[in-house]
């Protein structure tokens, strides 16, 4: 288990502003892992805003520091961002990658993409209670009550990956390829994978296209 705890550049929870923020999550929570794990699950899914637009392919953005530092990210950085704060009190995590059908995304993104298939979606698997349960807190509170989804819930004991359904029954995500379990963030395999997906969206010299909003301002309208 050694390897799931400790720091890495990606899981960098030796950071300052990282340890003061792990720290003002827990206090008042019990001692117990379950519920830690429950506290930081819920400050790593609101805190951070899901915007898939800021994806950058250098190896800083996907640092647990750096999802903090900007308040706006994607599934990877946000899971690593829990599974970084886990291990940070002894919980170990390791990253699990797979791709994904949104049924609900926002016309505009799955424009951008030309897919409905996203590639290299992030969740984080945490070892409590002597077994590995997985978290996704990738969707904050708000973007899914504008998308009429229940924010997905995650208790310590049950895996909590996707909300299947909208609270009107519609079919919301469905995985559809499984990467595997890493100990570490393998950058060079998700910037290549993101690169064979979407080749449109990068440039010759490889810089990817910037596009300025967010999800939240697609549903919106705002």
């Amino acid at each position: 288990m050694k390897r799931y705890l400790e720091p890495t550049a990606f899981f960098d929870y030796n950071q300052p502003e990282l340890k003061a923020w792990i720290a003002a999550q827990l206090e008042g929570v019990a001692d117990d892992p379950v519920e830690q794990a429950k506290a930081l699950y819920l400050a790593a899914r609101d805190g951070v805003s899901y915007n898939p637009y800021v994806f950058r392919p250098e190896p800083e953005s996907f640092s647990a520091s750096y999802a903090l530092r900007t308040g706006e990210s994607y599934c990877i950085p946000k899971a690593v961002l829990l599974g970084a704060a886990a291990r940070s009190i002894g919980i170990p995590s390791r990253l699990g990658l797979a791709d994904v059908r949104n049924h609900l995304s926002s016309p505009k993104l799955i424009e951008w993409l030309r897919s409905d298939i996203f590639r290299m979606h992030g969740f984080i698997e945490l070892y409590l209670n002597g077994r590995w349960v997985k978290a996704t807190p990738a969707f904050n509170k708000q973007l899914c009550e504008l998308m009429k989804v229940e924010p997905l819930e995650f208790d310590g004991v049950n895996d909590s990956i996707f909300q299947e359904y909208t609270e009107t029954g519609e079919a919301h995500m469905e995985y559809v390829n499984d990467h595997g379990m890493f100990d570490d963030v393998p950058h060079d395999f998700i910037v290549s994978g993101i690169k064979a997906a979407y080749p449109h969206l990068f440039s010759v010299a490889g810089e990817p296209e910037t596009v300025k909003g967010s999800l939240v301002q697609d549903i919106s309208g705002n």
